[in-house]
Order: C-alpha cells, then structure tokens, then sequence
C-alpha cells in the first residue's frame, strides 16, 4: 500500500508540475515570461508554450487588441478669444512593444497605463485648442485638432510601448457660465428669425389679397360690361321686333301703349290722380267716333 501511494503521489505531482510548466497563448494576447523579476522571453505567436516551474519562471499575460480611453474628466479649455470651452475625447490605443510597456508602467495593469496617458492627452488638447478660435474647434478645423493631438502623442505613445490608433472629439460645448447666456442669444436670434419670418409672410399674405381682389374687381367689370352689352343687344332686337309689329298697324300699337300707361299709372289702388277725363290719356277708353277703336274688336 505504501509503494501504492508513492507511486500516486508521484503522479500527482508529475502532474502539477507540468501543469506549471505549460501554458497556452491566446491569439489576442502577449505573453511575457519572468525569471526571478525580469522579462527573459516575449511570446505573441498563439499556442501550448512551456516555462520552468514557479518561482523559477512566471508569466504575465498582455492584451493586443484595440483599447479605449475616455476622457476621464470635463475640464475647461480656453481658446485662442479666451472663451472656455468644455471637451470630451476618446483615444483607441494598443500595446506594440510588451516589455517597454511593463518597463514603463511597473507591471501590465493597463488601468495604471490609462491612469498616465489621460494627464498627456488633456495637456496636448489643452495646447491645441488654445491656439484656436470657437469657431475653429467647432466646425472649420475639428479634424486638424485631433489629428495634431494624434501626432504630439506619437512620440510620448513610444516610451509607454503603445500605439495611438485614432483620437477623437466626441463632444464640444461651452462651459456652464456662459452655457446660459449662450443659449439666451440663440433664443433670441431664432426668435428674430421667426419674427421676420411671420412679417414676411403678413406682406405676402396682404400682396396676394390686395392681387386677388384686383383680379375680382376686373373679373366683375368685365362681367358687368358683358351682360350690359348682351343687355342692350337684346334691348335694341326688343325695339327692333316691337317697332316691326307695330309698323304694322299704328293703332293698334297706339292702344297697347295706352294700355300699359294705364297698367303703370294704376298699379295702386291707393294712389290719387288729378286728370282731365276728356285729355289725350283717357282716349284708349273713350273710344273714336272717326273709326272703330282697338277696344271694341
């Protein structure tokens, strides 16, 4: 039983001594070997690599892909007219050179690497912004900013044994003592704007009214001087088909007319008329003694 559990415990520990001794690289890391404190190999090539035992050898594993640093901090900048304004950037940075960035940064925590790079990104902001005008850091010149940040990095980048991939602004606003006063005079443009604009349309509203009733006025003038026209037309055919008819026998024409005097004069029963009976404007009724009247056919 003795030699039996010997023979276990030599396994077992054959086992966990190559346990120790094997190590596997994933393709997204670097992996740096130590020997009693110091960087003696650097493997990036992924796969089952070998180590002598703790305390003689350890490993440290490195990340290579694409690492983010966020502002950590919105502190004011002042341009080049002395208007403070408020930053926010992102920088994309990744280990190139392993044991210049475990050198540099005592160990691999890349927290401790992020925690030294912030100070030198906000300084090169500072340096770059200063220089410029609101305007420019807003619009005209944004992409030279980060692109001269990106370059005044690259050196600096080096010593900590990293690469700047990308810097980028991802916000610009003022700061908040002038932020208020700011937006007072955007309200009070927009509202200058829409003033004017209302005023403008008030003028165009009242030029196509004024035009619309001019057009109404012609369109019934026109109208009017028409039917007038059709009016007096069939007035002069009227006279032309009366005077035909009673061209054809006078008095019968002298009767008709006689006729509708009377109808005119005597359309009220309540009106009173002083008349001589034996006048001309009683003779349709009085009849001639010359000839047979109208009236008696």
């Amino acid at each position: 039983m003795n030699r039996i559990g010997m023979i276990v415990s030599t396994l077992l520990l054959a086992v966990v001594l190559a346990g120790s001794m094997l190590f596997v690289v994933d393709q997204r890391q670097f992996a740096a070997v130590y020997a009693l404190g110091e960087i003696k190999e650097v493997i990036s090539e992924p796969g089952l690599k070998f180590k002598l035992p703790p305390p003689f050898q350890n490993v440290v594993f490195l990340d290579k892909r694409i690492q983010s640093l966020d502002s950590p901090e919105s502190r004011p900048i002042f341009t080049a007219e002395k208007q403070s304004l408020v930053i926010d950037w992102l920088v994309k940075w990744r280990i190139t050179d392993p044991r210049q960035f475990i050198r540099n940064n005592n160990g691999a925590d890349v927290r401790n690497a992020e925690v030294r790079l912030a100070p030198i990104v906000q300084a090169a902001f500072n340096e770059e912004v200063t220089r410029r005008t609101v305007r420019a850091v807003l619009a005209t010149e944004r992409d030279r900013v980060m692109q001269a940040v990106q370059a005044r990095l690259k050196e600096d980048a080096k010593s900590f044994g990293i690469e700047i991939v990308d810097v980028r602004i991802k916000r610009v606003d003022f700061s908040a003592s002038i932020t208020d006063a700011v937006y007072r005079r955007m309200e009070s443009e927009r509202r200058r704007v829409a003033n004017e604009r209302r005023s403008t349309g008030a003028a165009e509203g009242e030029s196509i009214r004024a035009d619309a009733d001019r057009q109404r006025e012609i369109i019934v003038a026109e109208a009017y001087r028409e039917a007038q026209k059709i009016k007096g037309q069939g007035d002069a055919q009227a006279s032309a088909i009366y005077a035909a008819a009673f061209g054809r026998d006078p008095q019968f024409a002298q009767f008709y007319r006689s006729l509708e005097a009377y109808r005119q004069s005597f359309r009220s029963k309540s009106d009173v008329m002083v008349i001589d009976p034996n006048g001309d404007f009683f003779r349709a009724m009085q009849g001639s003694g010359t000839g047979t009247t109208p009236g008696r056919r």
